[in-house]
């Protein structure tokens, strides 16, 4: 591909060029926390595999076979987990993968050192001999699924840096990434030094690793409430349905663009929020912000509340006003412009609210349609019947499918209302 900033001259001089490539890590907020993420995998992993040689021959008694075993099991889990992350999060960036990666370094930290935390009885044994001693297995098994985890926790964070970042300055950020992980390998060499000399023995130095990267995460997802509320909507979505996406690529990787779609369930922001890559800023009805759990989610996720023009005028202008601001800031904002929940499973009229959104800025909008959701205990169609919201069958099958984005300008509600229909129709 070509230079993506063939003008960039390079300082030689390492310290200026090295702030430099920090201060370019640090203009976005998402990216910076990305990459104390990312620095912080490699101080739990250096604290870990600096000790593991150590901690192979006093208190497991191996071998340098078992020692290349443990290293192996180790490696090969953080391979699986990063390759089971392309299968988890639906072939796109899921940093909502992150706090499960976190909870699993923690939980398996911590059996590490319930494990095994007494010396070895017996020393230089095979790791043949290692793997059948009683008990064992379950060590080998703690190592592969502490590296599992920590493949989730660190596959979705280099994905969102390079995601989010623009092109013309990702060679630089990746450079201050590295160079902030380097600072924090050499500070968990420091700290792994600190404690041993200090009297703590290897097990306990895990143990100490796991809480801290327990503390670590918490104050992560506190800073940065987007990993959390990311993985609640996973959590949910991936429970209840199986989302086939289609023609998501029609929505820009950069710049301003409006979404509609139908509005057939109460999961429909959340199915569309957990599908596309990018942050997506939902209009929502303001009574919503109450819900436990989803107030949460779209409180996170910026959500703008809106009324209608008879419930709360000064609230449904603060609304617009909010649109046009995001759309200014270059996001995605995403409407429903029937204005409520269907009543029967079809399309209604779009309302002429869209036409005054794109009266004052012109963005390309995108149809999307869903389907498959009617029959949904989060749809209507129960709520009328009076029936109790019970699920007629887990890991339903539904369709998010986007269409060719719409010239803002020369569209109105009528258009875009038969563009949505032909998609569900199509998808039909």
């Amino acid at each position: 591909i070509p230079a993506t900033a063939p003008e960039l001259k390079f300082n030689w001089n390492l310290f200026p060029e090295s702030a430099r490539a920090i201060r370019f890590v640090a203009q976005k907020r998402a990216v910076f926390n990305a990459v104390l993420g990312i620095s912080w995998f490699w101080f739990f992993g250096g604290v870990v595999t600096a000790q593991l040689p150590n901690y192979t021959k006093l208190y497991l008694g191996g071998d340098a076979s078992v020692e290349i075993l443990v290293l192996t099991l180790f490696s090969v889990g953080v391979g699986i987990g990063s390759l089971l992350c392309e299968k988890l999060s639906g072939h796109k960036v899921e940093i909502g993968l992150v706090p499960l990666g976190a909870f699993g370094m923690t939980l398996f930290g911590l059996l590490l050192y319930f494990a095994q935390h007494a010396p070895a009885a017996q020393r230089g044994v095979h790791w043949l001999a290692f793997l059948t001693a009683p008990g064992h297995w379950w060590i080998a098994l703690d190592l592969t699924l502490l590296g599992l985890f920590a493949g989730f926790f660190i596959v979705p964070l280099f994905a969102l840096v390079q995601s989010r970042t623009e092109p013309h300055h990702l060679s630089r950020v990746i450079a201050g990434n590295n160079i902030i992980n380097a600072i924090f390998l050499v500070a968990a060499a420091v700290f792994g030094l600190a404690l041993l000399h200090s009297g703590l023995t290897i097990p306990q130095l895990f143990l100490a690793t796991a809480l801290l990267n327990a503390a670590v995460t918490l104050w992560i997802f506190l800073l940065v409430p987007e990993f959390l509320m990311r993985f609640v909507d996973w959590m949910l979505i991936s429970a209840l349905y199986r989302v086939r996406a289609e023609g998501l690529r029609n929505i820009p990787d950069e710049g301003p663009a409006l979404l509609v779609c139908n509005h057939v369930s109460y999961m429909d922001a959340l199915i569309i929020m957990g599908s596309v890559r990018r942050p997506v800023r939902f209009v929502m009805y303001h009574r919503i912000f109450r819900i436990p759990v989803l107030s949460f989610v779209f409180r996170t996720a910026k959500a703008i509340p809106i009324a209608g023009a008879k419930e709360d005028p000064a609230l449904l202008a603060r609304a617009f006003e909010r649109i046009d601001a995001a759309l200014a800031e270059g996001e995605l904002v995403c409407v429903f412009p029937e204005g409520s929940l269907s009543a029967d499973g079809e399309i209604a009229a779009f309302r002429p609210g869209v036409e005054k959104i794109l009266a004052r800025r012109p963005v390309p909008v995108v149809p999307l349609a869903l389907r498959g959701l009617w029959a949904s205990m989060w749809s209507r169609r129960d709520s009328r019947l009076r029936r109790a919201r019970l699920p007629r069958r887990f890991r339903a099958r539904i369709g998010l499918i986007a269409g060719t984005p719409v010239d803002g300008a020369t569209t109105d509600a009528a258009d875009l209302e038969q563009c949505v229909r032909g998609l569900r129709g199509a998808a039909a």
